[in-house]
């Protein structure tokens, strides 16, 4: 049961006369800041971005005390208590499916009990977030259709599209749906998708004012299945100028190669870029130059392991979770740092449409990158005339050390036209996206904003 006193308006009482003609977004993300993960980043840049577009933004989470890993839960307990931030925080039970994000008893009995409910749960399609969407919607009860304009949901999870269905069905609003990654047709899962989460899919992109996605390919994707057209708009991931301006950058001492979050072996693996690593350590022309490989993420073991492979132990510094700033000052730091979207040459769709969330921020912070990814991917296309961004297939061994070696050398590559890549720039896109759907009519509703808070005609 969520408190009345976890409702927090952006505004004190009194001062809500400011807020008149401002329109109202109700913004369902179950991963949102301060947990740590790539999934809140885009989210708490969205509600930050369009708050200063004119939006009044109310974001429907999780209370941050559900989750394991938080980033500056003290700013934002103060901005909570200063007023300057709205939130609906809601529960979230079977947290045992989400063990790795989630508090939950995971010990001993609680671990053994909880495997055999996410195999379960796996085997029936069921959605491991499928505790949270019943809590949101019970959070959300008291809202009716002068407290919102439009519905924007966040997935994955994609259960928050359901949600925000459900609400648009009652508060007669009409909602967009924001993919940060593909629903039914997975990256890493081989099987065919489930016939009923297809159909949900598509008749939630039939009712939808709106569809916002990452990249052209998973927008083609998209169509090519459902048939969305003109409703489907790309909004790439991107960096925030402000955060990026205050990073410090850390200072290895030597030249540093910098990887940040997971692997996802086979496709995201480390392998060819230790091969490439391996070259580099034997090559004539290094010249003696001092140079190591960290990483920064939870899967230390994997990468102690490829790296005693490739017999590369004394050029690899882990580092383990560290906090997002920190993360950040580690890429500002560093000489380069590795991105990989498949290692694979040749994909579908699905893959060439994959761009890391992290390479955006370090174009922001003016370092160099080294891309894996498939020939004629989407983030070749798109980040490549940032002149930061230098992409290779996985097998272009040779390629990757004639870069590293110019790395080492001191030849960085020099940022050109990164503001493309801001959110300052992309909120602008999903301002105008959002606008346009404020009057919307579906072959079940009539949607119509005329002032602040109207009421449906």
């Amino acid at each position: 049961m969520i408190a009345d006193h976890m409702l927090v308006r952006a505004n004190p009482e009194g001062n809500t006369a400011q807020l008149a003609g401002r329109p109202k977004l109700l913004f369902i993300a179950c991963y949102f800041p301060p947990v740590q993960a790539i999934g809140a980043v885009r989210g708490g840049n969205i509600e930050r971005y369009l708050g200063s577009l004119g939006w009044e933004v109310t974001v429907v989470t999780p209370d941050p005390s559900l989750w394991r890993n938080v980033d500056d839960i003290e700013k934002l307990l103060t901005e909570l208590d200063r007023g300057s931030l709205k939130r609906i925080l809601t529960g979230h039970r079977w947290r045992f499916l989400v063990p790795n994000h989630l508090k939950c008893w995971d010990q001993n009995v609680g671990w053994v009990a909880g495997g055999i409910c996410r195999s379960i749960a796996r085997h029936l399609g069921i959605d491991r977030h499928i505790g949270w969407v019943k809590e949101a919607e019970r959070a959300c009860s008291h809202l009716c259709p002068k407290d919102v304009d439009i519905i924007l949901a966040s997935g994955s999870p994609f259960v928050s599209f359901r949600l925000a269905k459900t609400l648009s069905d009652r508060l007669r609003r009409p909602y967009v749906l924001d993919y940060r990654d593909p629903w039914t047709q997975s990256r890493f899962v081989g099987r065919p998708p489930r016939l009923k989460s297809v159909r949900e899919e598509a008749g939630l992109l039939k009712d939808c004012a709106a569809v916002t996605i990452v990249s052209p390919s998973w927008a083609e994707d998209l169509d090519q299945r459902y048939g969305v057209g003109e409703k489907v708009h790309v909004v790439t991931n991107g960096y925030d100028s402000d955060e990026v301006a205050t990073v410090r950058p850390y200072d290895f001492g030597h030249c540093a190669f910098v990887f940040t979050g997971n692997f996802y072996p086979p496709k995201i693996s480390l392998a060819p870029f230790l091969a490439a690593l391996k070259l580099l350590k034997e090559s004539q022309n290094e010249m003696g130059n001092e140079w190591y490989f960290h990483y920064y993420g939870a899967q230390e073991d994997y990468v102690r392991q490829q790296a005693a492979h490739y017999g590369l132990t004394d050029r690899i510094v882990l580092h383990g979770r560290v906090p997002r700033r920190e993360a950040l000052a580690a890429v500002k730091g560093a000489n380069l740092a590795l991105g990989i979207s498949s290692i694979y040459e040749q994909s579908q769709l699905i893959d060439k449409g994959t761009i890391p969330g992290k390479i955006f921020e370090a174009i922001g912070l003016g370092t160099p990158v080294l891309l894996i990814t498939p020939l004629g991917s989407d983030a070749t296309a798109l980040l490549t005339p940032t002149g930061l961004v230098k992409s290779f297939t996985g097998s272009d061994t040779q390629g990757m050390v004639s870069f590293l070696q110019e790395v080492v050398g001191g030849r960085a590559s020099q940022p050109k036209n990164i503001e493309s890549c801001s959110w300052t720039t992309l909120s602008k896109n999903l301002d105008v996206i959002l606008r346009g759907c404020l009057t919307f009519t579906t072959g079940h509703h009539h949607f119509l904003r005329d002032g602040a808070g109207s009421e449906p005609k």
